[in-house]
């Protein structure tokens, strides 16, 4: 049997652990398309076609893109550089502590990796207290 952790990541686990953290809200309106909150600070969120995120080959919008914040440049710098993610960024989101990554590609992920992902992106938007009860509580 293979472990939860280890299988592909999907859509259905993005959302399963944003609402899993502690004080997590949806932005109202945004069911559709979740904005998931934390102290009022989304920290991943379901975005709208752009055209800053684009197919190279057609040209179309990419309608499946998530972003997740992350703590540091040097955290985004080294998740978008490493050619084993599926994880990018564009020119919009420069200076942004963020990362994008196309919900189609979330399956080059186990779903441990991509949990791992969410909680960081809580953590880089909980405030200082509510960060530490959970690493505590969760031996980090």
């Amino acid at each position: 049997m293979v472990d939860d952790g280890e299988r592909a990541a999907t859509v259905a686990d993005v959302h399963e652990v944003a609402l899993a953290m502690p004080h997590v809200t949806v932005y109202p309106g945004t069911e559709q398309k979740p904005v998931y909150q934390v102290g009022r600070r989304s920290f991943v969120f379901f975005r709208n076609p752009r055209p800053d995120a684009v197919d190279p080959d057609t040209g179309e919008r990419y309608d499946d893109v998530i972003v997740l914040w992350v703590e540091s440049e040097a955290e985004k710098a080294a998740l978008v550089q490493d050619p084993r993610t599926p994880y990018f960024t564009t020119p919009h989101f420069d200076g942004h502590r963020s990362v994008l990554v196309r919900a189609s590609r979330l399956g080059e992920l186990t779903r441990a990796e991509l949990a791992e992902q969410v909680q960081d992106a809580w953590l880089a938007r909980a405030s200082k207290t509510r960060a530490a009860a959970w690493l505590r509580d969760h031996g980090r």
